[in-house]
């Protein structure tokens, strides 16, 4: 973010620094003092204000106003800052129903990106055991062997999808499998072969692949390997939901009519990584992903991870917009 100084500076963007300030990432994240933040520029802007624990160890900040819109009643902001129009009729009995406009990704172009599905992440470990022995005998089975055809059989199929990505343009990152190789266990000592060896593979699942098909490639490779190869999961997501970019879906509607009156240019897209939409999806909410980032690189959780000023305001600007914009949409028959 440019620099200015405290004369010329955006209220907007002194407020947005020193949200900055708090500590929040991982891995001992102060939510405590993100919450607090919150709670202040409630009292502050005379606003209702009360915290509520929506899963374990998750808390989101209830900010309610009345008088203005009728059907709005409350937003919900996490540490995240992830905005979630709430309607009242709805309050009483799952703050979830209802449009979910979550975080999502810069575009280093003039177009905004947003998300309407994601890919699911699997949490792959592969342990292989096999016989032990001395380091300078030619001993057969050993576990580093059969590991080794497993690891192949995943980068095989690694470099197949990453091939199908580049041979066609229309195809983002989020519309194929990634795999990458994050961790690899085993072994004592130099000159002893050990008897149990393992792999982690960060797999993030296209939402169109054939799920329980995938799975059983997996264990086959692992059953090719030869005797004593287990596969288990650390995570695994089964619950892929494609939230529809058409005018079926009202949100959408809302959300691109908006877009298209302050001539903004949308990329509809897959999330590549995983966000907390994947579970707002899985209970039947229309969930996308957006930030009102362009013109921006893409440097998520990178060191020098930043934000024009300018880009920042124009991002407020598009917010205020759109939140009273979706705030306006009528419920649905299935929730009355």
């Amino acid at each position: 973010m440019t620099s200015k100084g405290p004369e010329e500076e955006h209220p907007s963007v002194t407020l947005f620094r020193q949200y900055l300030r708090i500590r929040t990432v991982q891995p001992k994240p102060d939510y405590g003092a993100a919450v607090a933040f919150f709670e202040e520029r409630a009292r502050q802007l005379g606003l209702g204000c009360q915290k509520v624990e929506v899963a374990p160890g998750y808390v989101v900040t209830v900010l309610t106003w009345p008088g203005t819109n009728p059907a709005l009643s409350s937003i919900l902001l996490n540490s995240h800052t992830d905005v979630v129009p709430v309607f009242k009729e709805h309050w009483s009995h799952d703050p979830f129903e209802a449009f979910k406009d979550s975080e999502g990704i810069a575009n280093p172009t003039d177009a905004f990106t947003v998300f309407y599905s994601e890919r699911s992440p699997w949490w792959v470990r592969v342990t292989s055991t096999g016989r032990p022995g001395h380091g300078s005998l030619f001993i057969e089975d050993t576990a580093a062997e059969k590991l080794h055809k497993v690891v192949s059989s995943i980068l095989a199929f690694r470099e197949k999808e990453w091939q199908r990505l580049q041979s066609n343009p229309h195809l983002k990152e989020g519309a194929v499998t990634s795999v990458n190789l994050t961790k690899l266990e085993g072994g004592v000592a130099y000159n002893v072969v050990p008897a149990t060896m393992s792999a982690s593979f960060d797999f993030r699942v296209a939402p169109d692949m054939d799920f329980k098909a995938f799975e059983e490639q997996l264990q086959s490779w692992c059953q090719a390997a030869g005797e004593g190869v287990t596969l288990e999961f650390a995570q695994k997501w089964m619950h892929p939901q494609v939230t529809p970019t058409d005018d079926s879906n009202p949100w959408w509607a809302a959300f691109s009519r908006v877009c298209k009156d302050m001539n903004l240019s949308l990329e509809p897209e897959i999330m590549p990584a995983a966000t907390d939409s994947r579970y707002i999806r899985a209970v039947g909410v229309p969930a996308l992903g957006f930030s009102p980032l362009n013109r921006t690189p893409v440097l998520l959780h990178d060191h020098d991870e930043r934000l024009h000023e300018a880009v920042f305001l124009r991002g407020v600007d598009i917010y205020t917009r759109l939140l009273p914009a979706l705030a306006s949409v009528p419920a649905l028959p299935s929730e009355s």
